[in-house]
């Protein structure tokens, strides 16, 4: 490891064999924590190489727990975090707008790091418990049309990291990583980065799989559409620079899209929104990015159709009826 800092240190890249190595010896626990402390800090300080950002995610999917289910047509719905703008939590609700307009949803997560709350947080505090058995996670997928996929349950290399990180309190190129390494390869993607370097990094990585996908990057920091003003959206068709207004939505500010400062803070948001009981700007956001799912999920369907979609599965509350069958 010193030669690789030093290497970084003096501005070099990795190759991508080199990130694999790195990240197959830290989840051997090869590394002390203040060398692993120091190698996750370099990616903060100038933008991380696509063979890099390849190369990590190489060797994630190599060490990762595989599980398949019956079948591959699932979507995920997941940001990267790290934008600090501690929103409540959008694509883990959009997640189950989607299940409950009829799709299958496998959804990939973890714990928060900068933020309050990620969709770990929420879910385990009200009341789901994390699991790698492949046939319970298939019985929740086939009751539910979700299951959730708790990252440290079948990555050993971000569980091996998870104290760092913690200690760092800032996002990582985990965060980076998250969303590319959902164990069981769902067909259909909506990712969410927080930096357009980023978006094009996952642009290029996507096109060399068989996925469709749509990468988004709100224009004003968020790692999911915002409403907040523009947005970057990448997929398999091409890029486009989105309005609130394109999706018919208002322009909303960012004081709407608190999340709130505690873990039961965000769960009381969460399941407020869920019940009917969430704020129009709530609605609005969380119907647009389950809108936006949908569309990765039917590209021919009109995103006005999708979104209108999305709306009866929150207005009807079947959304929160896929939540509450998930949940027991």
């Amino acid at each position: 490891m010193k030669k690789i800092l030093n290497r970084l240190f003096q501005h070099e890249y990795l190759t991508r064999q080199e990130a694999h190595d790195v990240l197959v010896n830290i989840s051997k626990e090869q590394y002390k924590p203040e060398q692993i402390a120091a190698f996750l800090t370099v990616f903060q300080m100038r933008p991380i190489a696509v063979q890099e950002l390849s190369g990590f995610r190489d060797a994630l999917l190599e060490l990762c727990l595989p599980i398949q289910f019956d079948t591959k047509e699932t979507i995920d719905i997941v940001g990267t975090g790290g934008d600090g703008k501690n929103t409540f939590n959008i694509s883990t609700i959009s997640s189950f707008v989607v299940a409950g307009a009829g799709y299958k949803v496998t959804k990939h997560g973890n714990y928060g790091v900068s933020s309050t709350c990620g969709s770990s947080n929420v879910l385990e505090y009200l009341g789901y418990t994390f699991t790698n058995d492949t046939d319970e996670l298939q019985r929740q997928l086939e009751r539910a049309n979700i299951c959730f996929l708790h990252a440290p349950k079948f990555h050993p290399a971000m569980k091996a990291v998870a104290p760092v990180r913690r200690a760092l309190g800032v996002k990582t190129f985990f965060n980076m990583l998250g969303p590319l390494v959902n164990p069981c390869k769902p067909k259909y993607n909506l990712l969410g980065v927080f930096n357009l370097h980023l978006s094009r990094l996952y642009q290029y990585i996507l096109q060399q799989t068989d996925r469709r996908f749509s990468v988004v990057y709100a224009l004003d920091g968020y790692d999911e559409v915002s409403l907040t003003g523009k947005t970057k959206v990448r997929t398999n068709e091409g890029e486009f620079v989105l309005n609130p207004s394109d999706f018919g939505k208002p322009k909303l500010q960012p004081t709407q899209l608190y999340g709130g400062d505690t873990v039961p803070e965000a769960a009381q948001i969460f399941t407020n929104i869920l019940s009917g009981k969430g704020t129009t700007a709530q609605n609005e956001v969380v119907t647009t990015n389950a809108g936006l799912a949908i569309k990765c999920i039917k590209p021919n369907q009109s995103i006005s159709d999708c979104i209108a979609e999305a709306q009866e599965s929150l207005i009807s509350q079947q959304a929160l009826e896929k939540f509450k069958k998930l949940i027991n």
